[in-house]
């Protein structure tokens, strides 16, 4: 694992896409890509070379939500670390089925997000 984690921000509105960028920054993360939606998240994830440490899915996104892209993602590197982020707590169980690392539940403090990508980063 590299010194600096790097994220991977998979989240369909503007704005909380913007507050994860900037917290993430603050807390020395490194974001190393942005996608809105979960064809994009795929499609990016497939031409990361290094891949991220760490990808931040929201579930509810159009066209393809988190879980979809969850499983094309775990099917294309079964090590990937996804922490989901949602409203939705309805998904939880089924996320962590799929191999979700971290689930948390919106709205969320920053440093719930920082505890939680440090757990998550411990388990490497």
């Amino acid at each position: 694992m590299s010194e600096i984690t790097t994220i991977f921000i998979v989240e369909d509105n503007k704005n909380i896409r913007e507050i994860y960028k900037r917290l993430l920054d603050f807390f020395g993360f490194e974001v190393c890509g942005i996608a809105y939606d979960g064809n994009e998240a795929v499609k990016m994830f497939k031409s990361f070379n290094p891949k991220p440490d760490i990808i931040l899915m929201d579930y509810r996104m159009p066209e393809k939500n988190g879980l979809q892209a969850t499983r094309e993602i775990l099917q294309i590197d079964p090590d990937t670390k996804i922490i989901f982020g949602s409203a939705d707590t309805t998904v939880k169980e089924e996320s962590f089925a799929l191999g979700v690392v971290g689930f948390l539940e919106k709205p969320f403090s920053s440093q719930s997000l920082v505890n939680c990508i440090n757990k998550v980063r411990a388990l490497s």
